[in-house]
C-alpha cells in the first residue's frame, strides 16, 4: 500500500515541545523546524493532561494555517487517548498530523483513524514504534491505513524494553533501523529517526543524524531548537549531491536519445539503480518524498 491520498510533508526536522508549557511551545512554533510536535504525552504530568490539551488546541488553531503542526497524543491504552483524539479531530484543517505513541498493532491505528474521521478528514497519522512488539508488527502497522504517513523510532522506551544501554551508539541500532526503514519504503511512507537522548548540538548528535541520513531515513526528531540546523543539514542533499544527480540523469537521457545501449559518466557505467538514487536525491532537495 502506497499512500497518495494526502499531501506529502517535509520532515527533515521535527521539533518536539511540551504541550503544557506555552513559552516553549510558542518558541518551537516560531522556529525553523519543518514540523513542530506539541506533546501531550511524556512531557505532561497526569495532573496537567486536561489543561495541556486545551492549550495545544488553542495553539494549533493559531499557528496551523501557516506552518506544519502535529500533536503527540497519549497512547491507545491510556485514559486520555479518546479525549485527545477527539480534540485533534475537531481541529480539522489546522492540524497536520497526529502522532500515536507506543503503537503495537494495526488495530490501534485503525481506532485512531475512526476517532479522527468525524471532524478531521485531512489529518494524517504517524506511529511511534517504541516496543519490541511494535517492531515485530511494523509491517502490519505500515499497511494499516492510508492516513499513515510516517513511522518514528522511539529509542528511550524501546531501549529500556530491550535492556539496551542509554549510551548505545547509533550503529548498535542498525537492525531496528533497517527493519523500520524497509517497512516504510515498502509502504511508501516516511521513515523518521527518533530523538537523540541529549539536548546539545554536539558531535554525538551530529553523528547520530548523519548516520541515519546515510542509511536512508527522511528526517529526525529534535528536542531542542539548537539541534535544528544540524539535523536539517544532515537530511538535505548538498549542492554537490544535487549536481551529481542531475549529471547522472542527464547522461542517461543522452544515452537513451542516441540509442546507446549503456550510459557512462566519469568512467563508470550507469543503470536504473543509479537513476533511482539520483531521482531520490533531487526529490529530497525539492522537499518531496521519492
Amino acid at each position: 500500500m502506497t499512500n497518495n491520498e494526502y499531501p506529502t510533508v517535509r520532515r527533515r526536522t521535527a521539533l518536539v515541545a511540551p504541550g503544557s508549557d506555552e513559552r516553549k511551545a510558542r518558541k518551537a512554533l516560531n522556529s525553523t523546524a519543518d514540523e513542530v510536535i506539541l506533546d501531550l504525552e511524556d512531557a505532561v504530568t497526569t495532573a496537567n493532561k486536561h489543561t495541556a490539551r486545551e492549550l495545544v488546541t488553542e495553539l494549533v488553531r493559531e499557528f496551523g494555517a501557516t506552518r506544519t503542526v502535529s500533536v503527540r497524543v497519549n497512547g491507545p491504552t491510556t485514559p486520555w487517548f479518546v479525549a485527545d483524539m477527539t480534540a485533534c479531530g475537531a481541529l480539522g484543517e489546522s492540524l497536520t498530523s497526529v502522532i500515536v505513541p507506543k503503537v503495537e498493532s494495526a488495530e490501534e491505528l485503525l481506532e485512531a483513524q475512526r476517532l479522527l474521521v468525524a471532524g478531521g478528514h485531512s489529518i494524517t497519522l504517524q506511529a511511534l514504534i517504541e516496543t519490541p512488539l511494535g517492531v515485530s508488527n511494523v509491517d502490519a502497522v505500515t499497511r494499516s491505513t492510508t492516513r499513515l504517513q510516517a513511522i518514528v523510532i522511539g529509542y528511550a522506551d524501546l531501549g529500556a524494553a530491550l535492556g539496551r544501554s542509554r549510551t548505545a551508539l547509533p550503529e548498535h541500532w542498525l537492525a531496528v533501523q533497517d527493519r523500520i526503514l524497509i517497512a516504510c519504503r515498502t509502504a511508501g511512507i516516511a521513515a523518521i529517526d527518533g530523538p537523540f537522548l541529549g539536548i546539545a548540538d554536539d558531535d554525538a548528535f551530529r553523528h547520530s543524524a548523519a548516520w541515519t541520513s546515510a542509511l536512508g531515513f527522511d528526517g529526525k526528531w529534535v528536542i531542542h531548537p539548537a539541534q535544528i540546523d544540524s539535523a536539517t543539514a544532515a537530511f538535505t542533499p548538498s549542492d554537490s549531491d544535487v549536481t551529481d544527480a542531475r549529471r547522472v540523469l542527464g547522461a542517461l537521457e543522452e544515452a537513451e536519445a542516441s540509442g546507446a545501449g549503456a550510459a557512462q559518466l566519469d568512467g563508470q557505467m550507469l543503470d536504473e539503480a543509479v537513476a533511482v538514487a539520483a531521482r531520490r536525491t533531487l526529490a529530497r532537495a525539492e522537499g518531496v518524498r521519492a
